[in-house]
């Protein structure tokens, strides 16, 4: 007996909702931005791409290249965010952390010395339906590619796991894979970015190095990874929070690797 059209029909229906559903839970465990152009705003010399707040962050960028030291500030109600923003018209992305509502970004340019001048400011809207989404993807402060070694080791190691299980596999790794890099720490400028690609390719780095790899493994296999920056005691320090099953979990690459003391009270400045 062949079948009818109506038939047919409802099988082509099914394979495409099975289609969907797979390249959605694909696509939940590696995700990235899009590329910028998509909704562009401008003022004076800051660019900002709008498209892809929904998503949980931004592009941003400086019109036409400029020489002197730009500084990109986020402002959400009480809460500010300064990063530095390169003057070759390249846009970087940048997550929208703080959750929906109005951000202020505003463009500075260094002027003399230590004086710096507004050159744009842009108020826009985020409304997200994941919050955690920005915590997904890479950023100016958790950079990494497709390419990236970190990258292909989790996508590799942690392939067919559970979130629990990718979490106990990405502890594991760290702690037996890396070790603390001293002499960067003595040596390190302030407000250099995590290094990724280097602190993977040596298995050494500073705190921040070490916690933005873990991010990105994590982030690579869908576990919403935050890189918290602030104060171990005294100390500053950075470590790692990610979001399982609705509950927020804690893990100090750092203090796993090198074995420290006890630290008494973890205050947060910042996270990414």
């Amino acid at each position: 007996m062949k079948a009818g059209p109506a038939v047919w029909l409802a099988v082509a229906a099914l394979a495409c909702c099975l289609f969907l559903m797979i390249r959605e839970a694909w696509s939940e465990e590696t995700l990235w931005p899009g590329d910028p152009g998509k909704s562009i705003e401008s003022d004076g010399k800051l660019l900002v791409d709008t498209g892809y707040v929904s998503d949980g962050y931004f592009w941003a960028a400086v019109r036409d290249t400029n020489k002197h030291r730009l500084k990109l500030r986020v402002i959400k109600g009480d809460q500010t965010l300064t990063y530095d923003l390169n003057g070759d018209a390249e846009y970087e992305c940048f997550p929208l952390q703080l959750g929906s509502g109005d951000y202020e970004i505003s463009l500075y340019e260094n002027v003399s010395g230590k004086k710096y001048a507004g050159s744009g400011k842009l108020t826009i809207y985020a409304g997200m339906e994941n919050e955690d989404s920005c915590f997904l993807i890479p950023n100016q402060y958790v950079h990494y590619t497709p390419s990236s070694e970190a990258v292909l080791e989790s996508e590799t190691r942690c392939a067919g796991m559970s979130a629990a299980e990718t979490y106990t596999s990405v502890c594991d790794f760290m702690t037996g894979s890396f070790v603390y890099d001293f002499i960067k720490a003595l040596t390190i400028q302030a407000g250099q970015l995590p290094e990724i690609d280097e602190c993977f390719a040596t298995r050494k780095g500073v705190c921040q190095d070490l916690s933005a790899v873990m991010c990105c493994m994590l982030r690579t296999r869908g576990v919403p990874a935050r890189l918290m920056i602030g104060y171990a005691d005294s100390n500053y320090h950075a470590w790692v929070e990610f979001r399982m099953d609705g509950k927020d979990y804690f893990f100090d690459p750092t203090a796993a690797i090198n074995g420290i003391g006890k630290v008494n009270t973890y205050s947060v400045e910042r996270y990414y």
